[in-house]
């Protein structure tokens, strides 16, 4: 058993912040790399990338949104309560040099994952400009803490409630243009992560993506987290969970991520129906 040591509930309630006990995986787990959890005996395995680590505290945190029954099962456990399984840390860590001026884009629950590698490539000695968004200003999540990772950060509403009017893409287009950056890396939902790479592409930037496929054994061996990338098929347990943005095939990413969603919706009405009596 895993203890939840701290548990916030964020975004107007729909996205929540576990903190868990897992010392051993706190103290080899690195930006970028991710857990697979699972609630209960009858819970599935879930992957979410780790929003934070803290080795001296021998936890990890995790940033989930409710959209299913197992999420669901997540945001039932309270501090006291605990995940039957947490394995990792999986998949391979970012790599964090000092290149120069990096942007770092996120949308939605993306940005608990984006956190951690801004950090990192602010503490590697980058000019770091950060952009996050999300559809109104009660879902954006991590704002104060993006902004200490940052050298300068920029709020996007697709609403207009808070910050800039409109999507990140805009903002990133107005940086791409003004300033001389060297690495890009964006993380959010699959149609945000690929209009942002066509942009970078026409201004030659190498970016950076971190992929959420479905995924079972977080290990390479049941092959249902391939990806498309530069024509060649990838496993995102093992040879990512980041990739080159330019080389990705979001269109497939897509449907696969698509592919079961009736069934997650039936799963997730009967779990209610069940708690409900």
């Amino acid at each position: 058993m895993f203890p939840i040591l701290r548990r916030e509930e964020m975004a107007g309630g729909t996205v929540v912040l576990d903190e868990i006990e897992a010392p051993r995986i706190a103290a080899k787990a690195r930006p970028g790399q991710f857990l697979i959890l699972k609630a209960n005996e009858t819970g599935e395995r879930i992957p979410l990338t780790m929003a934070d680590t803290d080795p001296d505290k021998g936890t990890v945190t995790i940033i989930y949104q409710v959209v299913g029954k197992s999420t669901a099962l997540f945001a039932g456990l309270q501090v006291g309560d605990g995940f039957l399984d947490v394995i990792g840390p999986l998949g391979q860590p970012t790599h964090l040099e000092k290149v120069g001026t990096v942007v770092c884009v996120g949308g939605g629950t993306g940005v608990a994952v984006l956190h951690p590698i801004t950090r990192g490539l602010k503490q590697a000695g980058n000019k770091v400009i950060s952009i996050i968004g999300a559809r109104t200003q009660e879902l954006l999540i991590l704002e104060d803490q993006m902004a200490a990772a940052s050298d300068e950060l920029h709020v996007c509403t697709d609403d207009g409630s808070y910050g800039h009017h409109g999507f990140v893409t805009e903002v990133l287009k107005q940086v791409l243009e003004q300033e001389d950056v060297k690495l890009a890396v964006t993380i959010g939902p699959v149609p945000m992560m690929k209009f942002c790479c066509k942009l970078t592409e026409q201004y030659g930037v190498h970016t950076l993506v971190s992929l959420n496929p479905i995924m079972i054994d977080g290990t390479g061996m049941c092959g249902g987290c391939r990806v498309q990338v530069g024509g060649e098929t990838r496993f995102a347990c093992v040879d990512g969970p980041e990739f080159d943005g330019h080389k990705v095939d979001f269109d497939v990413l897509m449907k696969r991520l698509q592919a079961y969603r009736q069934d997650e919706q039936q799963s997730y009405a009967d779990h209610q129906c069940r708690l409900q009596g």
